[in-house]
Parts: structure tokens; C-alpha cells; sequence
């Protein structure tokens, strides 16, 4: 994504993890609950230092484990507070219980996940493992391609968890070390602009000592399946309204973004189809195969959850083929978890293009060049064959 110059802001250095601590100051929080695991520790460290310094007055709350952070969160989410923390991996898995308590109280928290490889073996670099461990537990999920959108997506996030018609918990994804710590030229806005896009959260059923509530309550079978129903619901409602606010923010930013990003698709016979940091590669690539005369393209998405059916069946009209590339893998599926919901997705489309799945960068391995450049290869033979032969493919694997 372009950078674009606007109006109250100044061009910085900072990697990923500092970008994401910056937005969530200038979103105001009320409070930061923090436990330290690779590769988020940075964000939470550079929050405790806004804390100390002034510069930010909140609650920082420094925990046990993951699974009390989390739990601290609901609680610091149910006094009306602004809530936001940030984890990774083995620290998402530890709270993982508490996701679906989060999202089924229907709290409106901001989590930071810089995205890595689940263990074992034991690995602190980057696979999209946590992001999709957390694909069903009920929060909102955003994936940011570059420092710039990592920072960027905080703000709406925030903008939508808090809107009355939405009340849930949001994700924002950002690739281990590639984003978390490298650094970027990026665009921060003025302080004072923020309440601009993003105005002081207005407390909504929050605790009142004079007029106690049950939260979280017990529930068996006579009510569990018309809540589970509400948060589907919710999920549904979400869409339009974060079409919305990233139209807005958009608008306030200088910066497009929207749920799903396409590159040199509209004459395109074959695409690939990706999420987070790889995208930008993947464009590069893209823009040489054409200068060669192929006809493909790129496709991304920045909303993933809830996963933009309707866009998507928009976007891939025309194409033949697609290969999706998954930075993970569920084992004995038919295939890994970005490709198992595009495939859905477009299963009932009366034209529909060939997929198949990609999987590479496992535990943060590089993708040779080589492997790129076969991958857009592969994906037009596709479209000209019009037949699947492997409908999963391992790439840059030592075998």
C-alpha cells in the first residue's frame, strides 16, 4: 500500500510491535493488561512506558499468565473501560478458553497477535497458527500486510468492537518479525486528530453498584444455542458497519482500505490469494509476470473474520484458477484454513474458478524466488488445463 502524506501527520521510523503500542495510545485506552511473549513483548513494553512517562493515562495491568490477561481484559471491559492487549502464539493458546468467554459477553476488546508458529517443535518466527486458532472463537479478525496497516488498523477496530450494534472482540494480525520487528517509514496522525475518526468510548452496560447484573451467566441447553445465535448474529451485522468504518477511515487517512484488496485482477485468467505481510511480495511478482505477458493477479484479504463471502464471489468472477496460499496447515483436512473457506465460499457460485491450496513459509521460512515465480506459473496451468492435479502443494519444502 502506498503511504500517502496527509494532513496532521509526520512521517516515523518504528517496527510493527512500536506502531501498534503508538495507535493504541492515541486511541486513548483505558487499560492495558500486559504478560510478555515473543514476538509481542515490545507493545506492551512501549505501552508501560507511555504509562510512566505521562504520556498516556491509563490502567496497566501486568498479569500471571495469558489466560489471566485475558480474564483481566473482560473485567477492565466490563467497568466501560477502553481494553487492549496483545499476545502471540503459545500465549493465545493459553487464553483460549477465555476467547469464547470474551466474545460471547460480547465485549468490545482490542487484541494485538503477532502472528507465529504454535509449538512443538519450539518456534518464535512466523506462521498464521494463532491467527486461525482463533477463527472460531468468536472475535472479529484483521490482518495487516505492512507497519504502516498495523498501526493504521488498531483505530478502526477499536471503532467497530465499540459500536452498539456490533459489542465484539477484534484481532488485529501482524506477521512475526517480519512486521513485529522490522522497521518501516509509516504515517502517524497528530494526537489531537484521533477523536477526529475516533471519539472517547461511551460506556455501555457497564458494572453499576446500585443496579448489579448477572454477566456471563450459566446456561444449559434451554438458552446456550439462542446466545451462540446473537453472536452469529452480531458477526453478521459487523459487516456492513466495517465496510463502513473503513471507508471512513479511508476517508480520514488518505489511506484505502477495505475488505478485501485486488491486484491486476479485472483481466486476469488466474490469481493467487493470501493474507498478511506476503501480499506485497506476491504484487511484485505479479506486476513482473505481466511485464512477461501472463495474466494473473493478486488477492488479499484485510478482513477475515467475519470472512467477506459476498466481496470475494464479486472479486473472482472471470478468473479460472486460484491457488491460496496458507502460512499453515490443519492436519488431515482437506486443506489448510484460508483455503477450506474460500473453497466454501465460492462452492455454490454457478461459475467458479479452480482452487487449490499453497502451503509455504512455515515457522517463518523464506519463499525462494524460484518458488514465487512457479507458484503464478502453476496457477495459469491451472486455468489452461482446467483441471487440479494436487490440490495441496508444499512449497519451499527440503524434501
Amino acid at each position: 500500500m502506498a503511504q500517502t502524506m496527509v494532513k496532521n501527520s509526520k512521517l516515523v521510523g518504528m517496527n510493527g510491535d512500536e506502531a501498534v503500542a503508538f495507535a493504541a495510545k492515541q486511541a486513548n485506552v483505558d487499560a492495558v493488561v500486559a504478560f510478555p511473549i515473543t514476538p509481542q513483548t515490545i507493545i506492551v513494553e512501549r505501552l508501560s512506558e507511555y504509562i510512566f512517562n505521562g504520556e498516556l493515562e491509563a490502567a496497566f495491568i501486568p498479569v500471571e499468565s495469558e489466560h489471566s490477561a485475558l480474564s483481566a481484559c473482560i473485567g477492565a471491559a466490563l467497568t466501560g473501560g477502553r481494553v487492549f492487549t496483545a499476545t502471540a502464539s503459545q500465549g493465545l493458546a493459553l487464553m483460549y478458553e477465555i476467547l469464547y468467554i470474551a466474545s460471547s459477553m460480547r465485549l468490545p476488546i482490542v487484541m494485538a497477535l503477532g502472528n507465529r508458529a504454535f509449538s512443538g517443535p519450539i518456534n518464535i518466527h512466523c506462521s498464521h497458527d494463532d491467527a486461525y486458532a482463533a477463527r472460531d472463537a468468536g472475535w472479529m479478525s484483521f490482518f495487516a500486510e505492512n507497519v504502516q496497516e498495523a498501526y493504521d488498523l488498531i483505530f478502526p477496530a477499536f471503532k467497530i468492537t465499540e459500536n452498539k450494534d456490533v459489542l465484539l472482540p477484534a484481532i488485529v494480525n501482524l506477521d512475526a518479525f517480519i512486521l513485529t520487528h522490522s522497521v518501516e517509514g509509516l504515517y502517524v496522525f497528530d494526537d489531537k486528530v484521533i477523536p477526529e475518526f475516533l471519539p472517547q468510548k461511551e460506556p455501555h452496560d457497564a458494572i453499576d453498584f446500585e443496579n448489579p447484573k448477572t454477566y456471563g451467566p450459566f446456561a444449559l441447553f434451554d438458552y446456550y444455542m439462542e446466545i451462540k445465535r446473537q453472536q452469529e448474529a452480531a458477526m453478521e451485522t459487523a459487516r456492513p458497519i466495517i465496510k463502513k468504518v473503513l471507508d471512513e477511515y479511508s476517508e480520514f487517512s488518505g489511506r484505502k482500505y477495505s475488505p478485501i484488496k485486488t491486484y491486476m485482477i479485472d483481466d486476469a485468467e488466474a490469481a493467487v490469494m493470501v493474507l498478511g505481510s506476503m501480499a506485497g511480495t506476491m504484487r511484485v511478482f505479479a506486476k513482473k509476470a505481466r511485464e512477461a505477458g501472463k495474466k494473473v493477479g493478486v488477492i488479499s484479504l484485510t478482513q477475515y473474520r467475519p470472512f467477506p463471502v459476498e466481496e470475494l464471489r464479486k472479486v473472482v468472477k472471470g478468473l479460472k484458477a486460484i491457488a491460496v496460499m496458507d502460512r499453515s496447515v490443519s492436519f488431515g483436512s482437506p486443506g489448510a484454513q484460508l483455503y477450506m473457506d474460500v473453497s466454501t465460499a465460492l462452492y455454490n457460485m454457478r461459475e467458479r474458478p479452480l482452487i487449490y491450496n499453497v502451503v509455504y513459509g512455515l515457522g517463518g521460512r523464506e519463499l525462494p524466488i524460484a518458488d514465487i515465480e512457479k507458484i503464478f506459473d502453476d496457477v495459469l496451468q491451472v486455468a489452461k488445463d482446467g483441471e487440479v492435479k494436487k490440490e495441496i502443494v508444499w512449497m519451499g519444502l527440503r524434501e
